[in-house]
């Protein structure tokens, strides 16, 4: 996979140094660990998992300059080196002032929600990732998706389907702005398939939140991706360098917080980073209290060592090029099977649309994870389910179904290799075979948070 002109097999722009054993168990050693896990993909033993596409955050192979940078960390309690080191990429890519590390996205989001969230208040985005969700719900607080409407129809061809409905923007601004604390925008728009969002379209949402005065904050995991499709697809932008790209993105917003598990390619890390100073004084003092002192933030200094040097791996236009290439050749195999998948295809990840794969199965007995489970039956593959599992609700004694029913194939970036996922179509094309013997599941318990990590289910009997 390689971007360059005339050649048309793109290759994975490194070479192996270290390799990890892939675990090839029998159906009945998966059988028996679904069982004990209540069928919940979350709660598996990794030993039991040959492929792992549940996430791709934190999954990472750090490459040699991350380990090298990592040996050369300064421990210091306070005032470390690595910190400033740190602090310097950020500043030097986002343009804003103030650096504050956490030890994953979740952390950014608590401390950030923690400050600004009193109840009653409402942050609009495109699509707010669950966790997001969860910690502004948590607070009293009501999470609101703004997303255009192709972005919740896996159908469509738009190029940028993570963008946010600007004229509906505008009007919950106007409607509600003494109970908006913050506006957000998720790039990518992982919840609505892995879509990216346009530069003219943050341009547009920046000018309404500018105009009524609410703070824009990026939720940026995965913001080099995004910005490799706007240099892919948004007219005027082909010739610009990733990096200039990812400049203008934070540009507009007047902050971010990253899980650095994704772009920033390591396996554990965050950070909030602010323009202004205004909420810096009790976010610092929220870290202190709850994850470590202003320049550790929760991390050894060796992880944010390796965060410095991925953040820059991550904008490597080779890089990005066979990124991005992996799930389209992905995303092309699997409809050419006969497995219908969200269109166009995003960077992280292929998001199978299991409402049109399963149609028999009703949303109240979940689909997609009906397909999540065959799938570690059959080839120990290791997927998540973003659908009903993660977005329904019963509402006075009726299920109200998630906007859709996706199963997502989440790809650790730098791991697996073409062979990998050529083993994995052929599995996937035996199950498309026999589909019609899958049946839904049983609910058997409601955690009241993020129900996706512990909910238990058992199989119908078909």
């Amino acid at each position: 996979m390689n971007s360059r002109p005339g050649r048309r097999t793109i290759i994975e722009p490194f070479k192996i140094k270290m390799v990890e054993p892939l675990r090839m168990h029998s159906r009945d050693v998966r059988e028996a660990a679904l069982r004990q896990s209540g069928y919940n993909l979350f709660q598996v033993p990794s030993e039991t998992v040959t492929f792992d596409f549940l996430t791709d955050s934190g999954t990472t192979a750090m490459s040699s300059n991350q380990w090298a940078a990592m040996m050369q960390s300064d421990e210091s309690y306070a005032g470390s080196r690595s910190f400033f080191r740190f602090e310097k990429v950020l500043q030097d890519l986002t343009g804003y002032s103030h650096v504050i590390p956490t030890h994953q996205g979740r952390a950014s989001e608590r401390l950030l929600f923690g400050v600004v969230i009193q109840p009653g208040m409402k942050v609009p985005s495109n699509n707010h990732f669950d966790t997001t969700r969860a910690n502004i719900v948590h607070l009293g607080g009501e999470a609101v998706d703004l997303v255009i409407p192709e972005g919740r129809d896996p159908t469509s061809l738009h190029p940028f389907k993570g963008n946010v409905d600007l004229a509906q923007l505008e009007a919950f601004c106007a409607q509600h702005r003494d109970h908006i604390p913050l506006g957000m925008m998720t790039v990518t728009n992982n919840s609505g398939g892995g879509q990216p969002v346009s530069l003219e379209n943050l341009r547009g949402a920046s000018a309404i939140f500018r105009k009524y005065g609410i703070p824009f904050i990026l939720d940026a995991c995965r913001f080099a991706e995004n910005c490799w499709f706007i240099k892919l697809r948004e007219e005027g932008q082909q010739h610009r360098p990733v990096l200039d790209i990812a400049r203008e993105l934070f540009s507009l917003a007047d902050g971010a917080m990253m899980s650095a598990k994704k772009d920033a390619l390591v396996n554990i890390g965050g950070f909030i980073v602010l323009k202004s100073g205004e909420w810096v004084e009790k976010l610092r003092a929220s870290l202190i209290l709850t994850e470590g002192f202003p320049t550790y933030g929760g991390l050894a200094a060796r992880d944010i060592e390796a965060m410095a040097v991925g953040l820059l791996e991550g904008l490597d236009e080779d890089y990005l090029a066979y990124r991005v290439a992996t799930s389209r050749y992905m995303a092309e195999r699997l409809e050419k099977i006969g497995v219908p998948v969200v269109q166009p295809p995003g960077g992280h990840a292929v998001f199978i649309d299991a409402k049109r794969f399963l149609p028999w199965i009703p949303s109240h007995q979940f689909p997609g994870q009906s397909l999540v489970v065959e799938l570690f039956l059959h080839d120990g593959v290791r997927t998540c389910e973003i659908g009903s599992v993660v977005g329904g609700k019963w509402v006075e004694g009726t299920f109200v179904p998630a906007p859709m029913e996706l199963v997502r194939l989440a790809f650790p970036r730098r791991c697996y290799t073409q062979s990998h996922f050529d083993y994995v179509l052929e599995g996937m094309e035996e199950i498309v075979g026999r589909k019609d013997q899958l049946r839904g599941l049983r609910l058997l318990n409601d955690p009241p948070v993020l129900r996706q990590f512990t909910a238990r289910f058992e199989p119908l009997e078909p």
